[in-house]
């Protein structure tokens, strides 16, 4: 015993450049087109694609929009460095509010994550989604996961801060009760004719759009906060 305490002693807690994201093998999917933000947003970047018309047709759809997001391999960890992909033009982040649901179906906690996304790519036809949602660097989750079965307030703010040089460039800021879509009912549909042994991670869509006249560059310090699960910060590398 005496020297279990002389070990403990000496273990400090990790820094936060040590972290690793809280997932293990469990899939990250994402809905889409959940918020009204959302689905003007990306109605702005498919005009020209004559394909603006699908992205209000899924926001009153009964049927969601949902897509694969990342292997838990791939998930960048909290201070990790997030990425804009090299063929893109106009690269943003999402925040957004991810459940933790369990083999059963069952949404057992929460966390943050940020959704890393090419606009232009997928504005110039719906078809290349996964071309712009899902590469290397395109997914954060944490920084750790609240347990509970409890629903969060509705009145939860999700805040999106980017800093560029030290100095904020944009802020922005939704409450959970703008969502569009029933949470048990974007988990239903997505494990309709899914089986996820490990569980999976579901990014439930964001609320906040930055400018159009914006975009990531390398450098960036992007930081989403919410009051129950605490801050997920990540730079672009």
């Amino acid at each position: 015993l005496s020297d279990l305490k002389a070990d403990a002693k000496t273990v400090r807690p990790p820094s936060p450049e040590e972290l690793l994201p809280p997932v293990g093998a469990q899939e990250v999917w994402a809905a889409g087109v959940t918020y009204e933000r959302s689905r003007e947003g990306r109605r702005e970047e498919a005009n020209e694609s004559g394909a603006a018309v699908f992205y209000s047709r899924v926001y009153d759809a009964e049927r969601p929009e949902l897509f694969f997001k990342a292997a838990g391999w791939r998930v960048v960890a909290p201070y990790g460095k997030i990425r804009v992909r090299r063929d893109a033009r106009w690269s943003v982040p999402e925040p957004e509010l991810v459940l933790v649901i369990n083999r059963d179906a069952k949404i057992i906690g929460y966390t943050l994550g940020n959704d890393v996304s090419s606009r232009d790519i997928e504005g110039e036809n719906p078809l290349y989604l996964p071309q712009a949602k899902v590469y290397d660097g395109s997914c954060s989750l944490g920084p750790a996961f609240l347990v509970t079965e409890e629903s969060l307030d509705l009145n939860t703010e999700i805040t999106l801060l980017i800093e560029r040089g030290g100095q904020t460039i944009f802020q922005g800021q939704v409450p959970l009760r703008r969502i569009h879509r029933e949470l048990d009912v974007l988990v239903e549909y997505l494990y309709r004719e899914l089986s996820f042994p490990a569980g999976a991670f579901l990014l439930t869509g964001t609320g906040i759009v930055p400018p159009n006249d914006f975009t990531l560059l390398p450098g960036d310090v992007v930081k989403i906060t919410a009051a129950p699960l605490g801050e997920l910060i990540n730079e672009v590398a």
